[in-house]
């Protein structure tokens, strides 16, 4: 166990298992570190930790000052199966890890703060005990936060099941969700799935304070509303931050053949398509995306994973375990790899997503809209074709969509879950080719510069977690 310096300010931060909760948490740490000064313990839960978390947690490139402080891991073997849903299972396991966390704590010295996420809000017993204030970093978008802070008013006002509502959710102050947007663990309010999720999005009140992965320009229309609407006041919300876009940053090899491919392209010429970790094609599906990226006749970089008809999430807590898997010419069309060597590179599992999205070749990202992922494209200026899998993602990508307009989204094949090669070669063509595509394209390179100017010295994100910070001291020289 490390013990932090003593003549250094010292928080700690706690992230629940899988990548897309892990990175931005990280992010938060190396921010508090590099550019506050804050001496970090990021606590590690182990259990079920996949390959990815493992080698991105104990990587020697960490910066001196944040501390990786690795939890025991506990058999869970008992409470969850292959078949629990993922907020169940991820509950779980926060839920026997954290078992020490108070002896954690009071080892580490007693922080002055404690970050956890959105599935860590067992830790706030704790750290009530102990009178450490604790923040939650929401590391999903502002508009879902508000439609998390009234999902208690909405169960309480509503008997049947909401993605029976015959309207849209009216989220006070902010856009409708229609109920097909609805994620999947609010659609059955019988099943543990619900359950865990509502248990952990009604204790958000007890928060000392929200940060949020986000910025002052990306989502106005949300953050005026936490602020500014009477519903909000009277949960009542905790203040919000937004502190980000806090994203990760590759730094592959000199000689990554992405990036070496990408070198030879025309600008904006290239549609990177990516569902990152966690997310899955049934087969039917990725054989369709490939006929319609070779119908549009456009450049393309495909990640292309081992598809399964199980679940869209079927990889989450194995990222990284897949490295080894088949040749991408075991589950593409026949003929497809060699039909399209000049316009195309296929890549199996994995590529260097940051990298691509900022290389000046890439002109749009086919992208699941998870939350870093999008954070990631708008940070780079680069449109999307929105494709979202699974939990909030397609409430995302509707907002991306229709309100920020960054963004298409192929339509389906009603009845059969299934986007067909015309729809993916228009959207393809339309974003590359199109009007519509530069539009977007402007669109998302504006957000990168209000990024840029959010995350600098003195900028709106950077003096939102200083006001955090200033905080508690503050709270922390009067106990003293």
């Amino acid at each position: 166990m490390v013990v932090a310096e003593t003549n250094k300010q010292h928080v700690a931060v706690l992230s629940s298992p899988g990548m897309g909760h892990i990175i931005p948490l990280l992010e938060l740490a190396k921010c508090l570190v590099i550019d506050h000064g804050i001496h970090v313990s990021f606590l590690n839960i182990t259990t079920e930790a996949s390959t990815a978390q493992i080698q991105l947690l104990h990587s020697p490139t960490l910066p001196l000052g944040l501390d990786v402080i690795d939890i025991p891991a506990v058999d869970i073997s008992a409470l969850v199966s292959d078949d629990t849903p993922i907020v169940a299972r991820l509950s779980v396991n926060v839920e026997e890890s954290l078992k020490p966390l108070k002896s954690i704590l009071i080892e580490l010295g007693k922080p002055q703060a404690l970050f956890i996420d959105l599935f860590c809000t067992q830790a706030f017993d704790v750290c009530k005990e102990l009178s450490i204030p604790t923040y939650t970093f929401f590391t999903p978008s502002t508009s879902f936060l508000t439609f998390c802070l009234y999902l208690p008013t909405l169960d309480r006002e509503v008997e049947c099941e909401f993605i029976d509502l015959s309207e849209p959710v009216q989220v006070p102050g902010c856009s409708p969700v229609r109920t097909e947007d609805l994620l999947d663990q609010v659609r059955n309010r019988k099943i543990d799935e619900y359950k865990w999720f509502f248990f952990h999005i009604s204790r958000l009140p007890m928060s000392d304070g929200i940060l949020l992965n986000s910025w002052e320009d990306f989502e106005p229309t949300s953050l005026k509303a936490i602020r500014e609407h009477p519903f909000y006041k009277e949960i009542p919300t905790p203040p919000v931050f937004p502190a980000g876009p806090l994203i990760k940053h590759d730094k592959p090899e000199l000689d990554d053949v992405c990036l070496a491919w990408l070198d030879k392209q025309p600008l904006n010429s290239v549609l990177f398509a990516a569902l990152r970790s966690g997310g899955t094609l049934s087969a039917a599906q990725l054989t369709e995306l490939a006929w319609g990226l070779e119908l549009s006749q456009q450049r393309f970089i495909l990640v292309a994973r081992k598809p399964t008809d199980a679940s869209a999430s079927a990889t989450f807590f194995n990222v990284g375990e897949d490295i080894n898997a088949n040749h991408p010419k075991a589950y593409l069309p026949d003929g497809f790899l060699k039909r399209t060597k000049e316009v195309g590179l296929v890549v199996p599992t994995w590529a260097p997503q940051v990298s691509v999205l900022q290389h000046p070749s890439t002109g749009a990202f086919l992208s699941h809209c998870g939350w870093n992922s999008t954070l990631e494209s708008m940070s780079h200026g680069v449109p999307m074709i929105a494709w979202p899998l699974y939990a909030e993602q397609r409430m995302n990508a509707t907002m991306l969509v229709e309100e920020v307009g960054v963004a298409v989204q192929p339509v389906g094949i009603p009845g059969k879950g299934v986007v067909d090669r015309e729809e993916i070669e228009r959207v393809v063509r339309l974003v590359l080719e199109g009007e519509e595509g530069n539009v977007m394209r402007r669109k998302a390179r504006e957000l990168k510069v209000s990024a840029v100017k959010a995350l600098e010295f003195g900028g709106s994100s950077h003096q939102s977690l200083s006001s955090i910070i200033k905080e508690w001291k503050i709270e922390n020289e009067i106990s003293v």
